[in-house]
This record gives structure tokens, sequence and C-alpha cells, in this order.
């Protein structure tokens, strides 16, 4: 046996079921046991394990501490075998333990905000840079983007949990799809529509599907799909909106010719999805009380209201700042816009990793995750804003 517990009064062993010691309520296994004797005194208790020093037992947050859960646990277990005396000192230890641990789990959480918090800063002001530069500049950097997202879904869909229910596509077809969502934006600046390119591109993908070796499945083709919509042509409405709205900013709203609306709505979209997050993840901490979604256990109805308030906040500051949109209900309307491409964007990747069974979609970025984890509010925004600024904002002109 890997670990066991020895008192040096007693020789006469108890055996005590590893489900006692489990840290989780939800995991019982009663295959293990260990030789633990009885015993009076809490203050002779000792942990003694063999040289290879591997953890008792693991849990969803990595591995725990042997000797604190442990003796948590034992003492716990074997409490009604202590004397009065004993009680409270036992209580006491236990209070102790749990204070060290709650002590560092806040030490923990504080380090991962300062590196999110540093790095998101980090990342901000390049992407601003890009955004404000527009042209090929943008379109590469994007096309960047979604050819690393590209390929961090499809690892998802590769992923124990997902491949569980359906089986995934070939490696050399999921390579070559992130190849064609990385084209997308490149063509959509080249052309402008690329209806045509999507179409052909997604026929060849299905035929190889349908002519690979072994039983082809209509899961891969639906993974497939749905990822050559989801990683390219989504995104390409950014190059859209940034790149294909070009007309002249007018002087007489009080900007300089040379912006355009294009990156004035832009600039408002990504300002809005920041606000979004920002303020759901500080309101849902200091009033979040009612689950939003079994998605996102974490997310919160009261942070997502507080995203809200947010979103429409900055919209309406930067509109009356940069005289675009010109009426109140056009930039209220496009704010609302913002915070539901960006609320619907990243409960879609939430619910990705959850049947995927991962926590992050990659690690390309400390204290973020991947890129999908980045920018999945994003996705769907644009081509909202676009198509919102299309359709709607011709009624009261731009």
């Amino acid at each position: 046996m890997a670990s066991f517990a020895r008192v040096c009064t007693y020789n006469k062993p108890v055996p005590v079921l590893t489900t006692s010691l489990c840290i989780c309520s939800c995991r019982v296994s009663t295959k293990k046991t260990l030789n633990l004797p009885p015993f009076s005194d809490y203050s002779s208790l000792r942990v003694v394990r063999d040289a290879k020093t591997k953890p008792l037992f693991r849990s969803r947050l990595g591995r725990i501490s042997v000797e604190r859960r442990f003796l948590t646990a034992v003492t716990r277990a074997e409490s009604n075998q202590l004397g009065d005396d004993n009680s409270e000192g036992v209580d006491r230890r236990i209070q102790d333990l749990q204070n060290v641990e709650e002590e560092e789990e806040k030490q923990k959480k504080a380090s991962q905000l300062k590196k999110r918090v540093i790095f998101g800063v980090a990342i901000g002001l390049p992407v601003g840079g890009v955004v404000l530069a527009g042209g090929w500049v943008f379109t590469l950097a994007l096309a960047a983007s979604v050819f690393i997202g590209s390929r961090e879904y499809f690892e998802l869909v590769r992923s124990r949990g997902i491949a569980k229910g359906m089986t995934p596509p070939p490696r050399y077809v999921s390579r070559f799809c992130s190849v064609i969502c990385a084209l997308m934006p490149i063509l959509t600046l080249y052309y402008g529509n690329i209806d045509i390119w999507v179409t052909c591109a997604a026929f060849v993908v299905a035929m190889t599907l349908l002519v690979q070796r072994g039983n082809p499945r209509f899961s891969q083709l639906s993974s497939t799909m749905f990822g050559l919509f989801y990683c390219g042509y989504l995104p390409c409405f950014w190059v859209k909106l940034r790149c294909g709205i070009a007309r002249t900013w007018p002087i007489f709203l009080g900007g300089p010719p040379q912006w355009t609306v294009g990156l004035v709505a832009t600039l408002i979209s990504f300002s809005g999805v920041i606000a979004t997050d920002t303020f759901a993840f500080l309101g849902g901490k200091a009033f979040g009380r009612t689950p939003l979604t079994s998605i996102s256990p974490k997310k919160t109805w009261e942070g997502t209201f507080a995203g809200f308030v947010g979103c429409i906040v900055i919209t309406i500051l930067l509109s009356n700042s940069l005289s675009w949109p010109r009426s109140l209900f056009s930039s209220i309307a496009f704010g609302f816009i913002n915070f539901f491409g960006s609320v619907f964007g990243d409960l879609t990747e939430s619910m990705i990793k959850r049947d995927a069974g991962v926590k992050d979609s990659g690690s390309l970025i400390p204290g973020h995750g991947g890129i999908l984890d980045r920018v999945d509010s994003y996705i769907f925004t644009g081509a909202l804003a676009f198509s919102f600024i299309k359709t709607s904002l011709r009624l009261y002109g731009v």
C-alpha cells in the first residue's frame, strides 16, 4: 500500500474506507482501504508515505495536499473516538487547516486576476493599433487569429468528452479546414463577397469526408461544417465592417475626414464587448446570486444585467463623443446588438468546452486560455453589427 497511517501506541488496525477521505461528495469508491488503528491522541497521528510520494487522490482542482486532506478527513471520521478534553483541540486544528486552505485559494485567485489584467492590457493595446490601421494589417491579423482559433476548435472536437458521443473528422480534414478558415478574411477583403467561395469549400470538404476510408459519419460532416461557419465565415464580417464600410466620415459631424464609419462602428463594437465582459464580471462578483444557465454555472442574471447596462452606457458615451450614430435610439439599439452578440458568443463557446470536458480551449494566453477563450464574444458580434448597420440604420442614415 502506497500510503498508510500509524499510531505508535496501538497495533490493532481498523479499516477506514477511502470514501471518508475524498473531498468530492459525488465520487464514491470502496475498492481501496487504508488500515488505521484507533487512537486517543490527535497529536500522535503521523502520515507515512513510501519513496514514490504519489498523491493520495486527485480532484478537479489538481493535486491535493496528502497530509492536510488526510489529517482533516481522519480527524472528522474518528472524532467520536476522542475524549472530551481533546475535542476542542481537534476542532480548532480542523478550523486552522480550513483557514489555511481558504487563504491559499484567495492568493491563487488574486494571482490569476493580476495575470489576466496584465496580459489583457498587453494584448488590448496592439489590437487597438491593428483596428486603427485597418486594411491588410487588420485582415492578416484576423486571419492569423482565425487559424489558431480553428485549430483549437477542432482539437476540442477531438477531445475525449466530445469524441465519446461522436466520431471526429480526420486530422487532415481538420487541418485543411483551418487553412480554409484563415483564407476567408483575406478573400473577403479582396472580393468583398465570398459566398461562392465558402460554398465551394464546403462542397470539397463534404466530398472528402464521404470518400474517406472507413465508415463516414454524419457527426464528422456536421462538426466540420459548423467549424467552417463558426471559425471562418463569421469572423469575416469584421473585415466587412472595418474595411467594407469605407464611406468618409462627414466633417460636419465633428470628425476627421480620414476616419470612416466602419472604423467608428468597429471601435464602438469592440468597446461594447469589453464593457459587457468587464461589468458582467464585476457585477457577478458583487451581486451574483441567480445562475443564468447550466451551460456556464458561474454566470448570473445579476452579472448579465450589469454587463448590459455597462455596454449601453459605453455605447452611448462613445456615440456622443464620435457623433455616430446620430440618434439616441440608434445608439441604444447598437449597444443592445453588441451585448446580445457578446453573451451569445460566450455561451456558445462555453457549451463546446463543457461537452469537451475542458476549462479552456488552449493555453496560448496566460490567464485567459486560448484564442477562442479571448475572442468568443466577438464571433457573432461582427455579423450582427454589420447587418444592423447595413439594414436598420439606413432608415435613419449614417
